[in-house]
């Protein structure tokens, strides 16, 4: 009998009662006599995982398509993929939420995304029960139902499920990594990150910013080695304790950040364009057998323009693009490959089940048209010519960039839809790949049955011999939602047990049933034109599809078949309103601030990486910094006070004996205030009075959204300089003394350490 045999043999014997976690302390069975030489000493054991438990590795990457991988018949290799899938099992039927904090809510915690208060992204949270980001105490997930059964738990990489207002070093920390199972954190905080210079966490605390992308740095190789590194921690000081390793990768959510080297191994591979490789890619996957011969290719989008009818240096830029997607995809299979064989090599082969999602949701089509690299400072695409010029530097720190939309969708063969549509599968279906050593007998196989996120923890748990726990800490759990698929291990052709799944994200609405399923599309997901007038829900149009003879979606039969379109329309609504998906589309108000109602901001020397929702929001709004600092008689230079970074923020310094105030948006100095007299040794007040231009209005206050302001720089009370610019708001760190992270001037390096002294730092909004 194998490892895992014997751990589901042990499951049919678990008891029946609901389990309570933690789990209670067994009486004391030792001796107490007032002599200790009558008494006998006993220890509580801790909590101990069932016997033969195995570890659990669960990777998952972001806004990639079901194409894009070698494994699933796409244009990039993706050898690490490919090993581990000829040694476990592909699923072809694997079902995501459209978006990556409602994924990510929904993998963890084994619930729909909207019932733990993820229909929508943290930063666009609100006021409802589905959409306030506030992960309930109800529904602990699986990092937490391990550690209370004796597994040790770590979490790397892309972090998004924590509230805006409570990401600072202040807490509560009860909704971080650390406050919800994981024992430690390694990673960043947010929807995405530079992956050349990005702001991390490690548990709760902010990081020294790493060596420089000079320097060889790369994020994901950085998050790679703590991982392997905690692994080998873990495994010389504990014996025999299973491990629960996530590890979420940044790739391929933008900006796509890659070492050149990688991007050049796909020089010229995509000249023919999106839509030979979409066809290319269709085929491979007919051959490789992850789609039914019967599968059509669904047309390009209406938005979306054919490869020919572009000129040829439009070609030329785009296809680097892809050429900068490519290696961002295959650095990254590289990496979590050393991260699997380090696992291995840490003799981690049959008592390791790795679940493998290479996507948190479609891939996303908000590159626009022609992409995001070189912007004007109004967040505008500049001239072809001039991001042309900058052919080489895609993939560096310099840009914030993302591959045209029509890459996504050449990613992402067969389906339509992509990121943000809920209503077909290219937003919703995501590739899997399972590994089981001793578990799985077809190794290399293909399994079709319907899964979804909701069902990974129901699987892991019956994996672990554990059961769902019904309280934990005195608190009422709600029950999983979904169903495990270690059935599909042995029986692959078995029937699917997850019959019933609802989606929704921006008012786009998807429903399955048993094989049927009806959608009603809202937006483009292709950032293409303006938005549509509103429409109410009710009045929104709806289609069908019958995937167990359409796999793609390519015949809407919602016309030839009103019955069953009006019986899914129906269903979806009872589901919403089970999971607080209503009110639809619920408006972007205020949220709580983790500043309430401050209006002066106080700061010291050293005070550092200070995140921006902690910090005072500037841009569009008038307000006044005031810098009071000593000049040594040796001189001083440096930053003062930084915040943001090189895509947008402010930054206040000492060059050459004179005060410098500077903006930048979009990679772009946005406006510069320099004193015309160097500053004589002495205490100085520096004062920037900021106000927005125009007619007195405070513009967007919005994320880095330029905004036209008028700033007087006064020293010693004296006008030294005034001059119109533009701000943008950015989601790097504030800094004392220093600008971390990424700089806000190209006129500087980081850290650019300020050499006087800093009695204080003011900021007054106003």
């Amino acid at each position: 009998m194998t490892r895992f045999s014997a751990v589901l043999a042990a499951c049919t014997l678990a008891v029946s009662s609901a389990q309570v976690l933690p789990k209670p302390e067994p009486p004391f069975q030792g001796k107490i006599d007032l002599n200790p030489h009558n008494s006998t000493p006993d220890w509580p054991n801790p909590a101990t995982a069932p016997k033969g438990a195995p570890n659990v590795v669960l990777i998952l990457w972001d806004d990639t398509g079901f194409s894009a991988t070698s494994t699933y018949g796409g244009a990039t290799p993706t050898p690490a993929l490919d090993q581990l899938a000829a040694g476990g099992l592909r699923y072809n039927r694997f079902h995501v939420t459209p978006m990556c904090s409602p994924s990510r809510a929904a993998l963890l915690s084994g619930r729909n995304a909207h019932q733990v208060g993820f229909g929508r992204i943290s930063e666009l949270a609100a006021g409802y029960p589905g959409y306030n980001s506030l992960w309930p105490k109800t529904s602990v997930g699986i990092a937490e139902a391990l550690r209370l059964n004796g597994y040790s738990t770590a979490a790397f990489g892309k972090w998004h499920n924590t509230p805006v207002w409570e990401t600072t070093p202040a807490g509560p920390f009860d909704r971080w990594p650390i406050g919800l199972g994981f024992e430690y954190f390694y990673g960043f905080i947010g929807p995405g990150s530079s992956l050349w210079e990005p702001t991390l966490y490690r548990n709760v605390n902010a990081v020294e910013p790493p060596a420089r992308p000079k320097d060889g740095y790369h994020l994901t190789t950085d998050l790679v080695d703590d991982a392997i590194r905690w692994v080998r921690r873990h495994d010389a000081i504990t014996t025999g304790k299973p491990f629960f390793l996530y590890f979420a990768a940044a790739a391929a959510h933008s900006p796509y950040h890659v070492p050149k080297q990688w991007v050049d191994k796909f020089k010229g591979k995509f000249d023919d364009g999106w839509d030979k490789m979409r066809e290319e890619t269709f085929k491979r996957q007919k051959e490789l057998g992850v789609i039914p011969v019967n599968a059509e290719l669904t047309p390009r989008p209406k938005e979306l323009a054919a490869w020919d009818s572009l000129r040829a240096p439009e070609k030329k830029l785009l296809a680097r693009q892809m050429e900068v997607y490519a290696g961002f995809v295959a650095h990254t299979d590289y990496e979590i490959g050393r991260l699997l064989d380090a696992i291995r090599a840490a003799g981690h082969v049959e008592d390791t089940i790795v679940f493998y999602i290479a996507s948190d949701n479609g891939p996303t089509g908000e590159g626009g048209a022609g992409g995001r690299d070189a912007l004007t400072a109004e967040a505008k695409p500049q001239s072809l010519d001039e991001r042309w010029r900058q052919y080489d530097a895609l993939g560096s720190e310099l840009f914030d960039n993302a591959p045209a939309g029509a890459w996504a969708w050449a990613t992402n063969a067969p389906f339509q839809g992509a990121k943000q549509d809920a209503s077909h599968l290219g937003g919703t279906r995501a590739p899997m790949v399972v590994s089981a050593p001793g578990r799985i007998r077809s190794a290399g196989g293909l399994r079709s049955q319907f899964l979804h996120l909701v069902d990974i923890a129901p699987t892991i748990f019956e994996l672990a011999g554990i059961q769902a726990p019904s309280v934990v800490n005195g608190v009422k759990q709600m029950p999983l939602e979904g169903a495990s698929f270690a059935y599909t291990f042995d029986h692959p052709e078995e029937a699917s047990r997850h019959r019933v799944q609802y989606f929704e994200i921006f008012g786009s609405r998807g429903i399955y049933k048993d094989g049927w399923w009806a959608g009603s599309p809202y937006r483009s997901p292709w950032n293409e034109g303006p938005n549509p007038p509103p429409v109410p829900p009710e009045q929104r149009s709806w289609v069908l599809y019958n995937l167990d003879q359409d796999f793609s979606q390519a015949h809407d039969l919602s016309r030839q078949n009103l019955q069953k379109l009006e019986e899914l329309k129906a269903l979806f609504d009872a589901e919403a309103r089970r999971n607080n998906v209503y009110p639809l589309e619920p408006g972007f108000g205020p949220q709580p601030s983790a500043t309430p109602g401050r209006m002066r901001f106080v700061y010291h020397e050293g005070d550092r990486l200070i995140p921006a929702s902690a910090a005072p929001r500037v841009t569009g709004r008038s307000h006044r910094l005031t810098a009071d600092v000593v000049i040594p008689v040796s001189g001083a230079e440096g930053v003062i006070v930084a915040q943001g970074g090189r895509y947008g923020g402010y930054t206040l310094y000492i060059k050459d004996g004179r005060v410098t105030y500077e903006t930048s948006a979009y990679g772009h100095l946005t406006g510069s205030l320099v004193s015309p007299e160097a500053l004589a040794p002495s205490k100085v007040s520096l004062v920037v009075e900021v106000t927005p231009a125009g007619s007195g209005e405070e513009g967007q206050r919005g994320f880095r959204r330029s905004t036209a302001m008028l700033a007087r720089l006064l020293v010693n009370g004296k006008l030294a300089a005034e001059s119109r610019l533009l701000m943008a708001g950015s989601g790097d760190t504030l800094d004392i003394g220093s600008d971390l992270v990424s700089p806000v001037s190209p006129k500087y390096a980081c850290p650019f350490a300020f050499t006087g002294k800093i009695e204080s730092i003011t900021m007054d909004l106003l």
